[in-house]
């Protein structure tokens, strides 16, 4: 058996790609970072071998990038880069949602209805950001594709930093049109309307990505960079 199969490297690999998924997608980690395998090692108690196993499973959900002779970081997208996911996604993500309704069960739909009233509740934007993935990919749960779920869960992936920037900017008080537009695509899934669907989430998109043009400080790099 080769030290890569060993089941305990497997095991340490899923815990370090947790905690690092976890770090990139809070924010703590920041675009342009480089990850130095060494210190993920001395830091979770590990040897090197489960870190790169790990970066090498962000890397496949879109969470890291390789350059050679340098390492890994967070990849760090300028404007254009980020318009392009976006525009990407407001094809996608309407074609995952009609693929979606047939199968998408009640249970499913209930818990997108949980979901929102949380979103709705709540004013934290970490809560936020995380509900908001979760309303948006459980819409996609009975989608027959898994490589276009993967895809579109590897685009949410590479823009959550601006993700974040961007609803930092808006602040509470333009939580009311996510909630407006999540209340429609919800309608449309109850009534299993694709047409609507399809309409509402393409503009949802959209709005976002045409809105993030009119903030290029978003997109400005870290200082840590």
């Amino acid at each position: 058996m080769s030290e890569s199969s060993d089941p305990a490297v497997g095991a340490a690999s899923e815990r370090i790609a947790g905690h690092l998924r976890e770090a990139i997608l809070s924010g703590e980690i920041a675009p342009g970072q480089w990850i130095r395998q060494e210190e993920v090692a001395a830091r979770l108690g590990a040897s090197r071998l489960p870190v790169r196993e790990a970066l090498r499973m962000l890397e496949a959900e879109g969470l890291t990038e390789h350059a050679a002779n340098k390492g890994s970081r967070v990849p760090l997208l300028d404007m254009r880069e980020v318009e392009i996911v976006y525009r990407m996604r407001e094809r996608l993500e309407p074609l995952a949602l009609t693929e979606s309704l047939r199968q998408l069960t009640e249970e499913q739909i209930a818990r997108m209805e949980e979901i929102q009233e949380r979103i709705e509740s709540d004013d934290g934007l970490p809560e936020f950001l995380v509900l908001d993935r979760e309303f948006h990919l459980t819409s996609y749960a009975g989608c027959p594709s898994e490589r276009l779920v993967s895809t579109i869960s590897g685009l949410w992936n590479s823009t959550q930093h601006h993700r974040r920037a961007f609803m930092l900017l808006g602040g509470p008080d333009r939580r009311w049109v996510v909630n407006s537009e999540h209340r429609l695509l919800l309608d449309a899934i109850h009534r299993r309307d694709a047409v609507d669907g399809e309409r509402f989430l393409s503009g949802h998109i959209r709005r976002t990505r045409i809105e993030l043009a009119q903030h290029p400080e978003v997109f400005a790099p870290p200082s840590s960079a």
